[in-house]
């Protein structure tokens, strides 16, 4: 794994984490196969029952204050690997619900710890998603999905474990409703030998998948020789646009991946 900024470490049996002296953290929150079957390419399939482990809000103790401050929240994600059906492990999509605290969906900040993710993004959830691209992601690489966006993290590595970090709204909140109508998002991941190819979901209209690696967020002035959380510590008002997207409306307007 590569350095994160926190005392935090992925445990797999049962999934989730152990914190360090000074961290705090919450007990994990496990998604399930059975929590996911409506979105995925066959809702009847077999794989692990416990996808992965989700700690909403871990950070240093000394940190919590200026979190709360900005309105941040630091989440992190431990991912089991395998297959469910043809599909790699993953989650079922979602977009981010409007937050009270700024009055819009706001983005999220990814950064991959451990494994190779795909962040899997659509610039619409309904019947035409406009914009679609996967974005593959290894340790040590950022990820943004901007606000209103629809999305899903996929563990593109069917024999190895996967982590991620990101930063996120304090008052976050999930949004099903159009992805579950859909079935899912627009394109289903699917595992062939060693590769992860796309499946266009016939519910939504058809649309160019792109693929691609993550590009240098210059624009936000992240620091790429610091992990994330580090950045804030160095700097707490660096994450502002995630808790406040109306800050960097501008960078929002046509953004890529």
């Amino acid at each position: 794994m590569i350095q994160t900024g926190l005392d935090i470490t992925p445990v797999s049996e049962p999934l989730g984490y152990t914190y360090g002296p000074g961290v705090f953290g919450p007990k994990v929150e496990v998604r399930h196969l059975s929590d996911i079957r409506k979105s995925l390419m066959d809702p009847q399939c077999e794989g692990p029952e416990d996808l992965y482990a989700i700690a909403m809000d871990v950070g240093m103790e000394s940190e919590l204050p200026a979190m709360l401050e900005r309105n941040l929240l630091f989440a992190t994600c431990n991912y089991n690997y395998g297959t469910m059906g043809k599909e790699p492990v993953r989650s079922q999509g979602h977009v981010h619900a409007i937050s009270a605290s700024c009055n819009d969906s706001t983005c999220e900040l990814y950064e991959i710890w451990e494994g190779t993710a795909i962040i899997y993004m659509q610039e619409s959830v309904k019947d035409d998603p406009v914009r679609c691209y996967a974005v593959t992601a290894h340790a040590g690489d950022v990820v943004i999905v901007p606000p209103g966006w629809g999305h899903q993290t996929v563990n593109a590595d069917i024999t190895h474990p996967m982590v991620f970090g990101a930063w996120c709204v304090r008052d976050y909140g999930f949004d099903y409703v159009d992805v579950r109508a859909h079935g899912g998002l627009a394109y289903f991941p699917m595992v062939e030998g060693n590769t992860v190819t796309w499946v266009h979901n016939p519910n939504y209209k058809k649309c160019e998948l792109i693929e691609k690696a993550p590009r240098k967020y210059t624009e936000f002035h992240l620091d790429y020789t610091k992990p994330l959380y580090e950045q804030f510590k160095d700097d707490p008002d660096r994450m502002l646009f995630v808790s406040k997207p109306e800050t960097a409306a501008d960078k929002w307007v046509n953004f890529e991946p």
